[in-house]
């Protein structure tokens, strides 16, 4: 079944790009698109193909769409050139983005017009786990889509959540864990400076707290990146003001408290505020510091 799926990804980012060089060593035959056309180049480079006309969706049997946002997912499935158009009846549209559960629901339906089949299926695990094709699926959409779409699952993901037989849930347990990640992210920069206050240094704090109750996949994936003082981002300060206002949204349509997202965006913000947006998101450490009046390490 493998050999029969030719697929797109579209969005050629840090995330996009690992799950098209998975996709290929699975043996998939798979075109690139960007609007970058440096990462295009590097995509070809790597042996995989490279959209050259619209006409060339018409190839594909499943079309990965990892972008940034709601926005970015409209445009590129709807928009003035939107690729919907060009898609065959019966294509499978695996949307990656985190959005809004009420979008996901709205984008499967526009599809359903369009005679195309939709997989609400946000990702978890960050670029190395997109280059490893490890990553986790939170999926939900007709049996169909998963049927066609599963060789390009099993060659992007180590875990393919199945969800529900239509969309909305898997961007809601993307939520869910964007809600975790965003806070212990917060927690992370918060515990880390509060220990230098006290004469703990970050060096003793990662080697101390990583073997203790208070860790988790965050401390011990981030923490590092304080440390070394390099905010090269895996994931941006900005992407989490969008991901954690999502949140706030969906909690306050359902009438939820949410007072640990309300503080940990709040310290996005002022990261991003203070001009720290593209980088890592490890950089909410900086926030706490300079209150402080702390200097991280890297910092002289």
């Amino acid at each position: 079944m493998g050999a029969e799926t030719t697929a797109a990804v579209v969005g050629l980012g840090s995330m996009g790009m690992g799950i098209a060089r998975s996709l290929l060593r699975a043996g998939l035959q798979t075109l690139g698109a960007d609007l970058n056309e440096e990462a295009c180049a590097r995509f070809r480079d790597a042996g995989g193909g490279v959209v050259e006309t619209a006409a060339d969706y018409a190839r594909c049997s499943v079309v990965v769409v990892v972008v940034v946002n709601a926005a970015q997912t409209e445009a590129v499935l709807f928009g003035a050139e939107g690729i919907a158009q060009h898609l065959n009846p019966g294509t499978v549209v695996v949307s990656c983005a985190t959005v809004a559960p009420e979008f996901a629901r709205a984008m499967e339906a526009r599809c359903r017009d369009s005679e195309l089949l939709y997989l609400d299926a946000p990702i978890s695990g960050g670029q190395v786990r997109a280059n490893d094709g490890t990553l986790a699926v939170m999926a939900a959409g007709a049996p169909e889509a998963f049927d066609k779409a599963r060789p390009v699952l099993d060659a992007m993901a180590a875990t393919v959540f199945e969800l529900g037989d239509a969309a909305g849930p898997g961007s809601a347990m993307k939520a869910v864990n964007q809600l975790l990640v965003g806070v212990q992210l917060a927690a992370m920069g918060e515990a880390l400076t509060f220990g230098m206050t006290q004469g703990v240094s970050p060096e003793q704090f990662l080697e101390v707290i990583p073997k203790c109750a208070g860790t988790s996949w965050v401390l011990e994936n981030r923490a590092p990146h304080v440390v070394a003082g390099d905010y090269t981002p895996l994931s941006a300060v900005d992407i989490w003001i969008k991901d954690l206002g999502i949140v706030t949204d969906i909690a306050r349509g359902a009438r939820f408290s949410a007072p640990l997202v309300a503080a940990a965006l709040q310290q996005f913000a002022a990261a991003s505020g203070m001009g720290l947006g593209q980088e890592d998101d490890a950089a909410i450490a900086k926030v706490y510091a300079r209150n402080a009046q702390l200097k991280l390490p890297g910092e002289g």
